[in-house]
């Protein structure tokens, strides 16, 4: 790649609409705003290079902006060919940001994408899903030669991360930021739940009440969507393979039982395991006619998509961005998404609100590593306690909380073994 484009984007005229999302964001994620004012007089990021994937939408721009703030030289695409807002990408170029994405992009245009955003050699990754970790550890290492840590922003990555550290190779430092409490507590529990219900209601204009909902996976995305389908008034079945949690689902109120039990009971079914095939050919012969498909994890894999597409005796897009499958036994099945993340590839994401709070771990992670790189080594770590202990205080004051603190005989009695 001998020359480094400034931008590949749909169009740069689309700049303003991006730039009211960013700015509707921006007023109502008052941790990022209070991190943009300190780092714009502190310079954190002052001449350090940071490649970014992630989402790329609004609450993600305005991170950008948040880093470039603070001195950060950013090279910038999306952890989605579906989830790219080609006007946000464009308000992020017009900043003179090195952006490389478009929505829809084919697989290999996204290929190169991450590539690209690589080609700047950056000293600190923002992942999202391990894309661009994946591209230097698996095609092109000389593009990771600068690189000093990063951090990953949700589950799936942080699983590839960990697999890269016990089999050695992994070269330098990551922070799992989807593991800090402030960010899988409430991202992936409250974020997830009401994103994914919002995108299935806009993408089916279907009531959720009196439908059954299948939800496999009891993480914290498993819990926050089965959480808000009950509040929706649906019954709720849960399909796991950790018995803990198992139990944790039944104790919760779910019924639990094994996903080849469950197809013939779903109205709707969502996917959010960061497994493969967590839902099968085999499976949706069992379900209702028009019962309805989505996946809730970072990868499109969860729904097997190549054995419905070669197994469908007919296909017809039912309503914008569902897909139906005729089987072989006449019934109808409707994937939202092409099977992707439902909530970012067919709506808006996250709610600002919640993305405030894990963007700033994001954020305050990313000076973690550039501080402590050499003390870290080449592991996957925690983000420290100090950082969560920070981002949740800063959430409650902007929220005009107050909480206890303890006296100095409390810490004394709880740090003591004597009674």
């Amino acid at each position: 790649m001998s020359e480094i484009k400034p931008y590949e984007i749909k169009d740069i005229a689309l700049a303003p609409s991006g730039q009211q999302k960013i700015e509707w964001v921006k007023n109502n994620m008052p941790l990022l705003r209070g991190l943009e004012e300190e780092f714009s007089g502190t310079k954190p990021f002052q001449d350090i290079k940071v490649s970014l994937s992630v989402h790329l939408e609004a609450k993600t721009a305005y991170l950008c902006k948040v880093l470039a703030a603070g001195g950060a030289l950013m090279s910038v695409t999306g952890s989605n060919v579906l989830s790219t807002q080609d006007d946000v990408a464009a308000a992020l170029a017009l900043e003179g940001m090195s952006v490389y994405a478009r929505y829809g992009s084919s697989t290999e245009e996204y290929d190169r994408h991450i590539e690209m955003t690589l080609s700047h050699k950056p000293n600190i990754i923002i992942d999202d899903g391990g894309d661009l970790v994946g591209m230097i550890h698996n095609k092109r290492p000389d593009l990771g030669e600068e690189v000093l840590g990063g951090c990953e922003e949700t589950t799936t990555g942080v699983m590839r991360l960990k697999a890269m550290e016990r089999e050695g190779i992994l070269r330098f430092p990551m922070v799992a930021v989807n593991d800090a409490r402030c960010k899988h507590l409430f991202d992936n529990r409250y974020g997830t739940g009401q994103s994914v219900w919002d995108s299935i209601m806009r993408n089916t204009n279907l009531i959720v009440a009196s439908k059954t909902v299948v939800v496999a996976g009891y993480g914290w995305c498993g819990r926050g969507i089965a959480m808000r389908a009950a509040s929706l008034g649906a019954s709720v079945i849960v399909t796991e393979i950790d018995p803990v949690k198992a139990i944790e689902a039944r104790m919760d109120g779910y019924s639990v039982m094994t996903m080849e039990n469950a197809a013939s009971h779903g109205d709707i079914f969502i996917s959010a395991t960061g497994c493969k095939h967590t839902i099968t050919v085999d499976h949706m012969l069992q379900m209702k006619d028009r019962a309805i498909l989505c996946n809730a994890g970072h990868f499109n894999v969860e729904v097997d998509m190549e054995g419905v597409e070669n197994a469908a005796a007919d296909k017809m897009e039912t309503r914008k961005n569902v897909m139906g499958y005729k089987l072989s036994n006449g019934r109808w099945i409707n994937i939202i998404a092409e099977g992707r993340l439902v909530n970012i590839a067919a709506a808006d994401g996250h709610p600002a609100e919640i993305m405030d709070m894990s963007f700033a771990v994001q954020a305050l992670s990313a000076i973690y590593v550039l501080k402590n790189h050499q003390e870290i080594g080449k592991k996957v770590i925690d983000v420290s306690a100090e950082i969560d202990d920070i981002v949740a205080r800063r959430k409650l004051e902007s929220w005009e909380i107050k909480i206890d603190r303890l006296t100095p005989q409390q810490e004394a009695y709880l740090n003591s073994w004597l009674v």
